[in-house]
C-alpha cells in the first residue's frame, strides 16, 4: 500500500526536526512526505537542512488565523498526485514511532478496517532536557493520553466515540478520504475541524479504529488549560460546528471559559460569548 505522510507546518523548527528524522527511522518508510508550509519560509530551511526529500507544498498566510484545515487538504491533495493509496496524517509536534506507519499500513490493509478513520495512540511528552529527546529512547516515555484508547500492539479496537477523534495522528485510505470529502475549510485558527471531520466521517458511515502500536509522541511546549490565547477562534470554530451539527463541540473547554468569567451563553441568541 502506497503510504504518504501529511504534515502541516508553521513556526516549529525544533519540532519539525525531530518529526523528520523520526520518520526516517520508521521500520516501513513512506513512500512520499508532503509538507505544507502555512506562510514560514523557515520550514524549507529545515527540510533542506536535514536533507530530507519531503515534496513541499507552500500556503500563503500573513496575519490571522493559521488556515490548518485547508492546509490538511491541501498536503491531502498533493498526497493523490504522487500517487498515495494511505494518508497519513501526523502533527509537526509529533515524533513517530518507528512502528507507527507500519500498524497503519497493516490495519488498512484488513478488510474490517479499510474504510475507517484510523488513529493511533498519542503520548505527551514531558519537557526535554538539555540535550533534547533522544529518539532512540523516547519509546521509554510511552504514556498515551488517558482519555483516549490504546490498544495493544498488534490489535484493532472499533470506536463508537467519534468526539475522542484527533487530528495529531490517523491514516485513511484515499477511497476512505473521499467519502468523507476532506476537511471544512469555513475553520480556522485552533480548535473544531478536527472534530467536524469525525462528524462527518460517522455521518457518512465511516468506521472509527484505534490502531494499537501506531504510535507517536507529542513534543513538549507550554499551553494553558484551558486554552484562553486560542479563546476567539475556539468560539468562533464552536459556533460554526454548532450551525453545522446543531450540538456544542469543545464542551470541556467553553465550561472551563465560563468557570472564568472569560465567556457567558446567551439564551436569547442561544450562543456563547465572550464577557464584557
Amino acid at each position: 500500500m502506497r503510504t504518504v505522510v501529511v504534515t502541516i507546518a508553521a513556526n516549529r523548527d525544533t519540532h519539525l526536526r525531530l518529526h523528520l528524522r523520526s520518520l526516517a527511522r520508521s521500520t516501513a518508510a513512506a513512500h512520499e512526505h508532503v509538507v505544507v508550509a502555512i506562510g514560514d519560509p523557515a520550514v524549507a530551511d529545515v527540510v533542506a537542512s536535514e536533507g530530507s526529500t519531503v515534496r513541499l507544498v507552500w500556503i500563503e498566510h500573513d496575519r490571522g488565523p493559521l488556515p490548518l484545515a485547508l492546509a490538511r487538504n491541501a498536503g491531502a491533495a498533493a498526497a493523490l498526485a504522487a500517487g498515495a493509496e494511505l494518508l497519513v496524517f501526523l502533527d509537526v509536534d509529533c515524533i513517530a514511532g518507528t512502528t507507527m506507519l507500519a500498524r497503519y499500513a497493516d490495519a488498512a490493509g484488513q478488510r474490517h478496517h479499510h474504510h475507517a478513520l484510523l488513529c493511533g495512540p498519542v503520548t505527551y511528552l514531558p519537557p526535554p532536557g538539555p540535550a533534547g529527546y533522544d529518539l532512540d529512547r523516547v519509546h521509554e516515555l510511552r504514556h498515551p493520553h488517558p482519555a483516549r484508547p490504546a490498544p495493544p500492539a498488534g490489535t484493532v479496537l472499533i470506536g463508537s466515540d467519534y468526539d475522542l477523534f484527533w487530528s495529531l495522528s490517523f491514516a485513511v485510505t484515499v477511497t476512505t478520504w473521499d467519502r468523507i470529502g476532506g476537511f471544512c475549510t469555513d475553520y480556522t485558527g485552533y480548535g473544531g475541524e478536527d472534530t467536524d471531520l469525525a462528524q462527518t466521517a460517522a455521518t457518512a458511515g465511516v468506521g472509527l479504529r484505534w490502531v494499537g502500536g501506531a504510535d507517536a509522541f507529542h513534543q513538549y511546549h507550554p499551553v494553558s488549560d484551558p486554552p484562553v490565547e486560542h479563546l476567539a477562534d475556539i468560539l468562533t470554530n464552536a459556533e460554526l460546528f454548532h450551525r453545522r451539527w446543531h450540538r456544542w463541540p469543545m464542551q470541556g473547554w467553553l465550561r472551563a471559559f465560563a468557570e472564568r468569567g472569560l465567556i457567558t451563553y446567551d439564551p436569547h441568541h442561544r450562543r456563547w460569548i465572550e464577557s464584557a
